[in-house]
Order: C-alpha cells, then structure tokens, then sequence
C-alpha cells in the first residue's frame, strides 16, 4: 500500500497519528518524501520518529542532537536492514562513490554545529536499538483507513 505524506514538513494534519495517542508535530522532511516527526510533549528532547512515502515508520532518535549524529554520520541509514558491519561498509561506499568529499563535508558540519562524531558502528547499533526497542511503542497510524505504516 503506497502513502503519501503531505507536502509541508509540519504539515500533517488528521492524515497521521501515534497509536497512543500522544502528540506528533511534523518538523523537517528530506528529499525522497519523508518526514521527521517528534513525538509527545517537550522540546527538541522529545523521540524523533521518521516516516517515509511507502509506508514505513519507525524511532530513529531520542532527540535532534541524536538525530543530527544520525544524519551526519550514516547519511544512508534508511537503507539499513540488517545493521551489520558489512551492509554498513557496502552503504557507505555507494555514497562515497556519488560524493567523494563526504568525510570533509561531514567534518565541517560536525564542527559547525558543535557535536561530537561517533563511529558509524556506534550511531547505526544506537538506531537498532531505538527502532527495535524504544521504537515499539511508538506506531504510527495513517489516519483516514486507521491502518499502522510498517516498522
């Protein structure tokens, strides 16, 4: 079943919910359709749940400082599955072989934002378990047929 989030990133109105009914405030969305959502009541500490155009939602981070280590770090992670070091290895020279001067770029990012860079082993181990975990308890509904994206 195809789904489609709308356009804005804070932009989801009754179309989206959290089976436990908790608050969801669309935040920030990226180039291939999906969106970044916190979860329940607070500020940028709040659990980040990602949803994409397909049907697939799941926990990616307890707070934006998680998220950013997420996205600096492991650009890919989307397309991990089974988070083992050798899917890593094969995702992360696909995107070095489209942008060579990725460890530069992530280095100015990560200097410019003021964060620390883990190992990629350590953020995409971190994200198995928020996903895996944490994330159970975090279902996201898509609202008008009251049916769960996939996990």
């Amino acid at each position: 079943m195809a789904w489609r989030l709308r356009t804005r990133p804070g932009d989801h109105g009754e179309e989206v919910h959290l089976a436990s009914g908790a608050a969801l405030e669309g935040f920030a969305g990226d180039g291939a359709g999906g969106r970044y959502f916190f979860c329940g009541d607070g500020g940028e500490e709040r659990p980040v749940l990602y949803a994409d155009s397909e049907g697939g939602a799941a926990l990616v981070a307890i707070g934006l400082p998680e998220l950013l280590r997420l996205l600096l770090v492991a650009p890919w992670w989307r397309d991990c599955r089974a988070f083992t070091a050798e899917e890593n290895a094969e995702l992360a020279a696909e995107c070095l072989k489209g942008m060579p001067d990725l460890p530069v770029r992530q280095g100015r990012a990560a200097a410019a934002l003021g964060i620390d860079r883990p190992t990629e082993t350590d953020v995409l181990a971190r994200l198995r378990e928020i996903a895996t975990e944490a994330g159970k308890d975090f279902i996201l509904i898509y609202t008008p047929q009251g049916e769960s994206y996939d996990r």
